[in-house]
C-alpha cells in the first residue's frame, strides 16, 4: 500500500475533516481515504451493493440452512 504525506493543509480544511471523521466514528487517516475515492471516482461499496454481493455468493453455497433451532443450540455451547 502506497503512501502519501500532504503539506499545507489549510486549518479550516483539517477541522472539518477531523469533524468528518469524528461523526463517521473514523480515523482522520480513514475520512481522508473516503474523501479521495469520492472525488476521484473510486468508492466505497453501499451497503445495498454489499448486500447484492452477499446474496450473490449466498446462492453459490451448498449446504443446509441454518434453522433457528440449530443457532440457539451452538450459542448454549458457547465457544469451544
Amino acid at each position: 500500500m502506497k503512501t502519501i504525506t500532504l503539506k499545507g493543509i489549510p486549518e479550516t480544511l483539517y477541522r472539518a475533516l477531523k469533524r468528518r471523521a469524528e461523526a463517521n466514528r473514523r480515523s482522520l487517516n480513514s475520512e481522508v481515504l473516503v474523501a479521495l475515492e469520492r472525488a476521484v471516482g473510486t468508492r466505497a461499496l453501499s451497503p445495498a451493493e454489499r448486500l447484492a454481493i452477499l446474496d450473490s455468493l449466498r446462492q453459490q453455497v451448498h449446504g443446509p440452512s441454518l434453522t433457528e433451532e440449530m443457532i440457539n443450540t451452538a450459542k448454549r455451547r458457547g465457544r469451544p
